[in-house]
């Protein structure tokens, strides 16, 4: 068994397609059925559930994932903390964001990047439970999420401002007269929603129905990309983050003010308190607490 061997089949979790995870590891799709093979013998039990494509993984491949992950974790720490010991920062921090806050990821991303030059980003786009789950299993470093259902036993926290919202739209679809606009008015337009089980969805749908509104959105999508799109498209307006630098993309997209629009929760950056941690997450969540300039809880 070599490290290699279990990045394959990290890969092959990732993204559940045996070509694409060759493709992610730099080598044929051969060459890693191969070596899962060998992996398998090497364990004597099956992991992979085979068809003519990837139908999952046994029991067994579950069990032998999760050591996979720790093991996984483990290497690339070791070569951090090494690293680290000679005054280097180098590997990929891994961070888990959900997808709508009143946060400029880019501009956080962006000042890690101007303190360690040799640090590399790997950010994926998950619900708050998801964060909780990969911090937990040392899949991801940090987190950015809501902070209602954070428990301090587990992980350490910056508390960040809350999420303010409004309505953003294009301005060559759109039209409106006022600065601002009442949720009433705003169930009435074609709207463009976060899917349900998101945090921020959660609070648009309790701001609309504490006025008993129900708005019904013309399209539901769990990417902040498409939603953009959409209304660069003139398909619908959204309820979107204030501050997160989305009326930023172009100089059409612009914000309404809503009347009491905030996010309940406060929005955090977290970081499992026990070990194994990697030294890449404690640097990059001290330094985060200087240039944010909040005190971690």
């Amino acid at each position: 068994m070599d490290i290699k061997q279990l990045k394959f089949l990290i890969a092959l979790d990732q993204t559940r397609h045996f070509g694409q995870a060759a493709a992610r590891c730099n080598i044929t799709q051969p060459t890693l059925s191969m070596r899962l093979r060998n992996l398998e013998d090497e364990l004597d039990v099956v992991l992979v559930n085979r068809g003519q494509r990837f139908e999952g993984f046994t029991q067994a491949g579950e069990r032998v994932l999760a050591w996979a992950r720790t093991l996984i974790a483990a290497h690339d720490g070791l070569y951090a903390e090494a690293a680290a010991c000679r005054g280097q920062l180098i590997g990929d921090l891994r961070l888990g964001l959900v997808p709508l806050s009143s946060f400029n990821t880019t501009t956080f991303i962006k000042n890690l990047a101007e303190r360690f030059p040799e640090l590399r980003f790997r950010v994926s786009t998950l619900t708050s439970d998801d964060i909780f789950a990969g911090l937990a299993n040392n899949q991801i470093d940090l987190g950015l999420c809501y902070l209602d259902q954070v428990n301090p036993a587990y992980f350490e926290f910056i508390e960040l401002s809350s999420t303010r919202v409004g309505l953003l739209y294009d301005k060559r679809h759109f039209s409106f007269q006022a600065p601002g606009i009442s949720w009433e008015d705003a169930a009435q337009l074609p709207l463009g929603m976060i899917v349900n089980g998101m945090h921020f969805r959660k609070s648009v749908d309790l701001s609309f129905r504490s006025r008993g509104l129900s708005p019904q959105p013309v399209l539901e999508s769990d990417s902040t990309f498409q939603l953009v799109q959409a209304l660069q498209a003139g398909l619908c307006c959204a309820v979107m983050p204030l501050d997160s630098g989305l009326e930023s993309l172009n100089e059409h997209l612009a914000f309404l003010q809503l009347p009491d629009a905030e996010v309940i929760a406060p929005l955090g950056l977290i970081m499992r308190r026990t070990e194994p941690r990697s030294v890449l997450a404690e640097k990059c969540f001290a330094e985060a607490r200087t240039f944010l300039a909040v005190t971690p809880s």
